[in-house]
C-alpha cells in the first residue's frame, strides 16, 4: 500500500495531466458531432479489425479439426454416389428399392508415412484391422489412384503405392470402350505409362485416363491422369502413351479406402474359370 501511495505522489502531475485530457476529449466528442462520429467510426474500424485476427487464429487453431470434419463427409457423400451401387436389374419386378444395392464404402485414413522415391515405394496409414481395412482394398485420394493395401495391424496398414514396380491398374481412356494396363517405370513420381492401347485407336495429348470397371478393387471412372505425349512403338502394334499423374503422391495426407462388397465373389468366380484353362 505505502508503495502504491508513493507511486502516485511521485507521478501526481503526470496523473492528473492525463485525467484532464481524458475528460477534455470526452467533453469535445460529447458536444461535436463530426469528432464524435470519427471517433467512433475509428473505435469500430479498429475493433473489426481485432476481431477479425482473433478469428483468423481461431480458424488457424481448429483448422485440423474442420479438416478431418469434411474428410469424414466427403467419404459419406462418396458412399452416396450412383458409381458406387450395383443395379440389380433381376429385381427390377419385385422391388424399386431394392434396386440399388451399395457396393462401395469409403473410409478416411491420414498418411503418416510415405516415399515416392525409391523403386518400391509404400504408404503408412493410421487405419488397421480393428476399422475393417484388410488387404487388397483400394486407396485412392482426392485427386486420383493411390495403390492397394498390403499389410495390415490393428491400428496401421501399409500400402502399394502406385509408384512401385509391381503396381498394375486397369484403365482405359475416359468416353471410349479402349482398354489398357497403366504401369510405373520407376523414373518419374508425377509420369505413368498407359501400355495396350492399339495404334489404330486415336490418342491425343490431355485426353483422361480413368479405372475400369474390371478391376474388384477400385471402382470405375476413378481419375487416373491425363495423356501428355503419344507416339508409335516401333515393333509392335502398340502405342507409347506418356500419362502425368493426376494424384500428387509427394503431397498426401489424406485418403480414401475403398471396400468393394462383391469382391469375394467376383474373385471366387474367376479363379473357377482359371482352373479351367
Amino acid at each position: 500500500m505505502r508503495s502504491l501511495f508513493l507511486f502516485l505522489w511521485k507521478y501526481n502531475f503526470f496523473i492528473f495531466f492525463l485525467l484532464i485530457e481524458t475528460l477534455c476529449g470526452y467533453l469535445i466528442m460529447q458536444n461535436n458531432n463530426f469528432q464524435r462520429t470519427t471517433i467512433v467510426n475509428s473505435t469500430n474500424a479498429f475493433a473489426a479489425r481485432v476481431n477479425s485476427m482473433v478469428s483468423s487464429v481461431t480458424e488457424y487453431i481448429n483448422l485440423r479439426a474442420t479438416n478431418d470434419a469434411l474428410i469424414r463427409e466427403n467419404a459419406a457423400l462418396k458412399t452416396l454416389l450412383p458409381d458406387v451401387y450395383y443395379i440389380d436389374s433381376a429385381l427390377h419386378q419385385v422391388s424399386v428399392d431394392s434396386v440399388l444395392k451399395r457396393q462401395y464404402t469409403f473410409m478416411t485414413a491420414k498418411v503418416i508415412n510415405n516415399s515416392v522415391n525409391r523403386r518400391n515405394n509404400y504408404l503408412t496409414l493410421n487405419k488397421g484391422s480393428l476399422q475393417g481395412v484388410k488387404q487388397e482394398m483400394g486407396v485412392i485420394c482426392s485427386d486420383g489412384v493411390v495403390g492397394i493395401v498390403k499389410d495390415v495391424s490393428e491400428h496401421y496398414s501399409s500400402v502399394i503405392s502406385f509408384l512401385h514396380k509391381d503396381s498394375k491398374i486397369s484403365a482405359r481412356l475416359k468416353g471410349t470402350d479402349y482398354m489398357g494396363s497403366m504401369v510405373w517405370e520407376g523414373f518419374d513420381a508425377t509420369h505413368g505409362k498407359l501400355n495396350d492401347i492399339a495404334k489404330h485407336v486415336k490418342v491425343i495429348k490431355g485426353d483422361t485416363i480413368v479405372t475400369t470397371s474390371f478391376s474388384a478393387i477400385f471402382p470405375e471412372d476413378v481419375m487416373i491422369g491425363t495423356v501428355e505425349t503419344v507416339n508409335a512403338s516401333g515393333g509392335n502394334n502398340f502405342q507409347d502413351i506418356n500419362v502425368k499423374l493426376s494424384t500428387p503422391f509427394g503431397k498426401l495426407t489424406y485418403v480414401y479406402i475403398i471396400s468393394n462388397d462383391f469382391k469375394n465373389e467376383q474373385r471366387t468366380l474367376e479363379e473357377g474359370l482359371k482352373n479351367d484353362r
